[in-house]
This record gives C-alpha cells, structure tokens and sequence, in this order.
C-alpha cells in the first residue's frame, strides 16, 4: 500500500516539475532579448509561448534570434558591423597626415643609416679578407 501512494506521489511530483521546467526554459530567449535591449523582446516573448504549443521545436531559433542583437554593435551585419582594428588603425593614420609624413622621414633616416652600417660591414670585412690574404701569401 505504501508503494503505491509513493508512486503516485512521485509521478505527480515529477510531472509538475517537468511542466514548470518546461515554462521557465521557454523564457530564456525573452530574457536574453531584455538583458541585450533586443528592438523586437515583445515578438521573442510571444514566440516562446508558442513555442510551449509546437513542443520547444522553435526554441532554438528563438535563442538565435535573442543573441544576434547586441546594443553596441547592433545586428553586426553589412555596413553596421563594427571594423577591424587594423581599419581603426588607417583611419586614425589617415586623418592624421603630419604624422604619416613624420614617420616616413622617420623611415627615411633608417634606411640612411642602414645603408650607411651596410657600406661600413662590407668595407671592414674586405678589409679583413685581405689581411688574411697576405698573410697566407707570405
């Protein structure tokens, strides 16, 4: 007798908590949408709903939906998207032309210098090569 009131305790325990887990998961997109100030929470809240009809066969599309937007880069698609940092970077440089100008004599200067140490390692190493030539030919 005791297993039997145990078992339907059980079944309808169980049953409740499926039933309520079954609601509180429908609402995650809604809240997703909410927390991200979603342009569309009213549609993502009448569409879980439905989703409870079509057994959460939608849910997932749902959860897509809420994701997708974010307030500070909107939908993150064409020409809204944000730019890459190396675009970030060109156009800071190239609203600044003193400094583009700058970091080519910059460059300039280097490459001077280079070429000048370049002459410099050439003529030392020729210079050793024929010290070591005349001390082999005496």
């Amino acid at each position: 007798m005791f297993l039997d009131y145990f078992a339907l305790f059980l079944l309808v325990f169980v049953s409740l908590v499926i039933f309520y887990g079954v609601i509180a998961i429908h609402d995650i997109p809604y809240e997703i949408a909410k927390r991200r100030n979603h342009p569309q929470q009213d549609a993502l809240h009448v569409a879980g709903w439905i989703s409870l009809f079509t057994l959460h066969a939608i849910w997932p599309f749902l959860w897509v939906w809420a994701t997708l937007y974010r307030e500070d880069r909107g939908w993150g698609f064409g020409a809204n998207a944000p730019a890459s940092k190396q675009d970030k970077e060109d156009k800071r440089l190239s609203t600044r032309p003193e400094l583009v100008d700058g970091l080519q004599q910059q460059l300039k200067q280097i490459e001077e210098r280079l070429g000048t140490l370049e002459a410099h390692i050439k003529d030392s190493t020729r210079l050793q090569h024929d010290k070591l030539n005349k001390g082999e030919d005496s």
